[in-house]
């Protein structure tokens, strides 16, 4: 096999997500398709011999290396006992003992783990749950959404209705039930003397006035704790959601925290939603859980909102299903990276690798191109000067030609490593990150 020969087989047979087909159809303009071999820690190798360092986890989702000992020694065993049942009349053991460890990570603030297999499927999840809640309760008129600015919550139809990015929604907007937006808390929005914690209060203030107008027929305000990444890697002070959990229980509104992408360990704590000192009423959790193996997603909830189903009427039940909810090899790569985490105390160790990032990216701060240079534990990333519409395919371009795999949105470039990149790797990203920059800009 070689590259060609994949790439040629590739584009005929296969409808790639999030891209316009057409920018990889053959001739000089053509956008880079890279096929993938195989994968060893944070290495991607093509079937020609070139190497990629997966810079952004495989679009956020690997956390401990492609192809980790220690999740395919789990998966393996699993292999051997249960591939797979359905979950409705039945239950099996990877998927109690996960439901147990997710709640014990909340502090046993929440529970009864609600499972399908992607982060879209989880917002969806939520919100009916939220919705469906507060009708089991008397109050049906609770039936709207708020999200803030710019946010992204996945792009099934429900999730769409409370992501913010005109890109993903406005060609499906006949088709759409629109949620009310506020004003996001993103510390770059700053006005001159301002700091991130002014701004995160300014937009609680302007969230406090709308809940104050209309929060009889809200139900739930959904968003990413820290960091709204779809949105350029918005970054914002925890005071947000400290003042919006105070919001949200002084006008009966429920709090989804979508921790799709900022969860496990990313933000720098397990939860984001931890550095506010809170707990939301759902938990959305994907991406990395599973380790970047398998397709997995949860939602978590508290008592208050499970008991509302307890019913002996079958239609008070929450009655959404998927296939292959709680598949049990899903489940057991989920627990095999939580006791990555639980042995290796990866928080602890991130917190060092994190600061590394961090020196590492400081020479960018007096780059003529940069603005807001920002970090939030495994998170690091930049704006960038440029009226050039083209910037983020040169960018692309220019590294992987570097052997990187960095994948800008609109003109944010961002970090998003697995956990298991040494300082040496880690210099290697961000030197070959710096150099496709400048070869971006002047090329």
């Amino acid at each position: 096999m070689t590259n060609s020969d994949l790439l040629q087989r590739s584009l005929a047979a296969v409808w790639h997500p999030c891209t316009q087909m057409k920018q990889h159809a053959e001739g000089d303009s053509a956008l880079p398709m890279i096929p993938i071999a195989s994968g060893k820690g944070v290495w991607l190798h093509d079937f020609d011999g070139r190497r990629y360092l997966d810079g952004i986890s495989s679009w956020w989702v690997n956390l401990f290396g492609h192809c980790n000992p220690r999740i395919n020694a789990a998966l393996h065993a699993q292999l051997e006992q249960l591939e797979h049942v359905l979950l409705a009349g039945c239950t099996h053991q990877p998927v109690v003992e996960l439901s147990e460890r997710l709640s014990a990570l909340t502090g046993g603030a929440l529970g009864h783990c609600f499972y399908a297999s992607d982060g879209a499927s989880a917002t969806e999840i939520a919100l009916k749950m939220s919705f469906h809640s507060w009708r089991n309760r008397g109050q049906g008129d609770k039936q709207e959404f708020l999200c803030l600015r710019g946010s992204y919550h996945g792009e099934t139809v429900g999730a769409l209705a409370v992501t913010d990015v005109a890109l993903f929604k406005d060609a499906y907007a006949p088709l759409i039930r629109p949620a009310s937006t506020v004003p996001t808390p993103d510390a770059r929005l700053a006005q001159e003397g301002e700091s991130a914690l002014d701004v995160a209060r300014r937009a609680a203030a302007a969230l406090e006035r709308h809940l104050d107008e209309h929060h009889s027929r809200i139900a739930a305000l959904i968003v990413e704790p820290l960091i709204q990444c779809a949105s350029g890697m918005a970054m914002y002070d925890p005071e947000y959601l400290r003042l919006a959990r105070a919001l949200c229980d002084r006008y009966q509104v429920h709090l989804i925290c979508d921790e799709i992408a900022v969860g496990c360990g990313r933000s720098g704590t397990f939860f984001a939603h931890e550095q506010a000192g809170i707990r939301p009423d759902f938990l959305c959790l994907s991406k990395g859980i599973s380790g970047g193996y398998l397709p997995l997603s949860m939602v978590l909830t508290t008592d208050t909102v499970y008991a509302a189903f307890y019913d002996d009427r079958v239609s008070r039940g929450f009655l959404h299903s998927h296939s292959y909810t709680g598949n049990a090899l899903a489940c057991r790569a989920a627990l095999a990276t939580l006791d990555i985490f639980a042995e290796d105390r990866v928080i602890d160790t991130n917190r060092a690798l994190s600061a590394h990032l961090g020196n590492c990216l400081k020479p960018l701060a007096d780059h003529p191109h940069v603005r807001h240079l920002r970090q939030c534990g495994m998170i690091a990333a930049f704006d960038v000067r440029s009226d050039d519409t083209q910037f983020s395919e040169r960018f692309y371009r220019q590294a992987l030609a570097r052997e990187i795999l960095l994948r800008p949105i609109g003109n944010t470039i961002y970090f998003m490593p697995p956990y298991v990149i040494s300082q040496e790797e880690c210099d290697f990203l961000v030197a070959r990150a710096i150099a496709a920059l400048d070869a971006a800009l002047h090329s």
